[in-house]
């Protein structure tokens, strides 16, 4: 396998490790994101910042491991030409051991805990990331980013009318919502105009 395609798993790998370090403790990640999510929503209660606190801790899971996944697919599929199903399972192998590995060391640091949770967690990103990869990324990624930017543009949309009637900042808010129909207006116009292929 050329180093171009085991390089980045590998990488990543290094990174996961890093990450479940001291410095991923929810500590850590606390200073700089809970004033963040204050800024982005400055209505909600400190037991409300908590829980979004632990939600975005639980996606960082989740998606480390579905890049983990993706990375090791992509390297058996194109560098050892496997079959998608085949690069698929040891993918999802390599990634769910991993993660076994890294809450045992995480057992080990003093600032973090290890968890059954996170495992199934980690899992279950590695096992979408090859699902969706087996599937096909590029039509699977369209229509998601598709969905994603109409729930900002939706749900963004609403949270502004709620807020402007109950007199509460809306902050970035402002500036998501606009953005994401300006970006949805910009996919279908390059949909419209490029040119299609006989």
């Amino acid at each position: 396998m050329r180093p171009t395609y085991w390089l980045p798993p590998t990488l990543w790998m290094a990174v996961i490790l890093w990450v479940s370090s001291d410095v991923g403790s929810a500590e850590h990640t606390g200073h700089w994101l809970l004033p963040l999510l204050r800024l982005l929503a400055p209505w909600t209660t400190p037991a409300q910042l908590d829980t979004l606190h632990g939600l975005i801790r639980k996606g960082g899971h989740l998606t480390e491991y579905a890049v983990l996944a993706a990375l090791w697919f992509r390297a058996f599929v194109r560098g050892r030409q496997m079959g998608p199903r085949a690069a698929a399972w040891i993918a999802f192998g390599i990634s769910l051991g991993w993660a076994f590995l890294d809450e045992a060391r995480q057992s080990l640091v003093p600032t973090r805990t290890a968890s059954g949770t996170d495992v199934a967690i980690d899992g279950a990103g590695a096992l979408l990331a090859v699902g969706l990869a087996s599937l096909g990324w590029r039509g699977v990624a369209d229509r998601t980013t598709t969905l994603f930017l109409w729930a900002a543009l939706i749900g963004g949309g609403v949270l502004l009318i709620v807020n402007a009637l109950s007199g509460v900042p809306s902050g970035a808010l402002w500036l998501t919502a606009p953005a994401a129909a300006l970006v949805l207006f910009a996919r279908y116009l390059y949909a419209r105009l490029r040119p299609r292929r006989p």
